[in-house]
């Protein structure tokens, strides 16, 4: 696809504006969800050593004809393997799961507030791969405010992405204006919303929203292709996940139009600041700890 944008990291590494998301893509499904989204043009995979299914999307790279180098592969640590030496051997599994020798971005799937410690090691553990690199970028994943301050204040490196829930209905736009003025950009996972956040207290989604159905209207484009050019014309970078061929295609489809401000400041009015994943600031080993098997 000659139209995608791109993003260009703080340490000037590029990358594809737009890549594919694999979170909860049955093992069975991710090489065929990969594929199809590797013939649509997606050139960025987003995948997570505690979604189990590396594997599978390394074997669609390698099966694909495309050259490695023209694939950007981020993946993520998870809080089981934080620590530095657990973080060093969790990009060991990963890289041998995705059957590469360089990781594209790395990140910390998340903070471990009651444990920053190990998640400060593990960061430093970051730092350390992309010395040798072992990784081309790298960052983190569901942090707040406080989260990065505390790990600028202590860190070497400056995070280059902070991977976060944003969509109309949650913006998180403190978290990203503190990053943006940190140099970091603000990668939006759910980036359409998905389809069972509540809203004024009806079951609601995003798809169905009237107002980002008019827009969508007006340019001859689905709801979800509006969102996804919101998240662009915002300057994120965003990562739609389907395992539908038709909806991968559809959602790529977002480089030949243009949002006017009072577009997008008609869906930046819809936030409602409600989150639909869990919050960042109770994540614990004890109720979200778990093994991430070896290669």
């Amino acid at each position: 696809m000659d139209l995608m944008e791109t993003r260009t990291l703080n340490n000037g590494v590029v990358m594809p504006a737009l890549g594919f998301g694999v979170f909860q893509t049955p093992f069975d499904e991710t090489r065929d969800a990969v594929r199809a989204a590797l013939d649509s043009g997606y050139r960025l995979i987003d995948t997570a050593a505690a979604y189990g299914n590396e594997r599978q999307v390394g074997e669609a790279v390698r099966d694909s004809r495309i050259g490695r180098s023209e694939v950007f592969l981020e993946t993520k640590i998870w809080i089981s393997d934080y620590g530095y030496d657990e973080a060093l051997h969790g990009f060991e599994k990963s890289a041998r799961k995705l059957g590469v020798d360089q990781i594209d971005l790395l990140l910390l799937h998340q903070a471990l507030p009651s444990q920053f410690d190990r998640t400060l090691e593990a960061y430093r553990a970051l730092e350390t791969l992309l010395a040798a690199g072992k990784v081309r970028g790298i960052g983190v994943s569901n942090f707040m405010v406080e989260h990065l301050t505390t790990l600028l204040d202590r860190c070497k490196v400056v995070p280059a992405v902070n991977q976060i829930e944003v969509h109309p209905y949650f913006t998180q736009r403190e978290v990203q204006d503190f990053a943006g003025a940190h140099g970091i950009l603000t990668q939006a996972w759910s980036p359409i919303g998905g389809i069972t956040f509540y809203r004024d207290g009806s079951h609601g989604s995003t798809l169905d929203d009237p107002v980002i159905g008019g827009i969508a209207e007006a340019h001859s484009k689905s709801a979800a292709q509006v969102m996804l050019r919101w998240g662009l014309q915002e300057g994120r970078s965003v990562i739609p996940k389907s395992t539908k061929a038709a909806r991968i295609a559809e959602n790529i489809d977002v480089f030949d139009f243009e949002l006017a401000a009072d577009e997008i400041a008609a869906i930046d009015g819809l936030d409602t600041g409600r989150r639909g994943g869990p919050d960042p600031g109770a994540i614990t080993l004890e109720a979200y700890g778990r093994d991430i098997p070896e290669a």
